[in-house]
C-alpha cells in the first residue's frame, strides 16, 4: 500500500484499465470517500476503504475480490454503483511506491 499523491491523475475511464495494468493500484476519491484500488498479488482486484484500517493497520476490503479488471470494473461498492457509473464524480491520485500513509 502506498501512499496518495497530492497532485490529481488527468485519466478517463477508458485509460483506467490500461493504468490499472500497468501500476496496478490507484486512490480514487468521490464525495468524501476514498478507495484504494488495487490487486491482490497480481491476481485479484479490489476496493478498500481508506477510513478503515484492520488489525495489521491495512485498509479494509469493500468490494468482492474478482479475477478479472473487467469483473472488477463492473462491481457496484461506491454506494451501489460502479466505478464507470461515478467516473465523473470520481477524483484520481497515483499510489506513490514505498511510503506508507
Amino acid at each position: 500500500m502506498g501512499k496518495k499523491a497530492q497532485e490529481e491523475l488527468k485519466i478517463s475511464y477508458a485509460e483506467l484499465d490500461e493504468y490499472l495494468h500497468i501500476n496496478h493500484s490507484v486512490y480514487m476519491r468521490v464525495g468524501s470517500k476514498v478507495y484504494y484500488i488495487t490487486d491482490a498479488n497480481e491476481n485479484y482486484w479490489r476496493a478498500q476503504d481508506t477510513s478503515i484500517r484492520n488489525h495489521k493497520n491495512h485498509f479494509v476490503d469493500c468490494s468482492d475480490l474478482v479475477p478479472t479488471l473487467g469483473e472488477f470494473l463492473s462491481l457496484r461498492f461506491v454506494n451501489g454503483h460502479t466505478i464507470e457509473e461515478t467516473f465523473d464524480q470520481a477524483h484520481f491520485y497515483a499510489s506513490v511506491s514505498g511510503e506508507k500513509e
